[in-house]
């Protein structure tokens, strides 16, 4: 058997909360709108991959999903301009990334970075 996708649910009443975030600024498309949901993705080819963690990386939490972008500049500056909280402030990490931790509209701990 070989995986094909893994999808990420996160259950919430105002699925139009979603766009700003993860479309407009991610600039993740719309893959599936049937109304009660909707799937946001990207054509790009990606790794399949799944972690299990007791930390975060530099003694921060766990986050609950990771998003490896190509400009971890911008994406920090889009989100901070916008008003979404920033839990980890952009830092260039010693295993090799630069990363920061926000606060999607969900309240879902997201860790933007880039490979440095």
């Amino acid at each position: 058997m070989k995986v094909k996708r893994i999808t990420v649910n996160i259950a919430t009443e105002d699925i139009g909360k979603a766009k700003q975030f993860y479309q407009d600024i991610l600039n993740l498309e719309v893959l599936m709108d049937h109304g009660w949901i909707v799937t946001y993705g990207s054509a790009e080819q990606m790794d399949v991959q799944i972690s299990f963690a007791s930390e975060g990386g530099n003694s921060t939490r766990v986050p609950d999903l990771s998003i490896e972008v190509d400009e971890v500049d911008m994406a920090y500056d889009q989100l901070k301009t916008a008003g979404f909280v920033i839990e980890y402030e952009l830092t260039n990490e010693p295993w090799g990334v630069r990363r920061f931790y926000v606060r999607d509209p969900f309240g879902r701990l997201v860790n933007i970075l880039s490979h440095l």
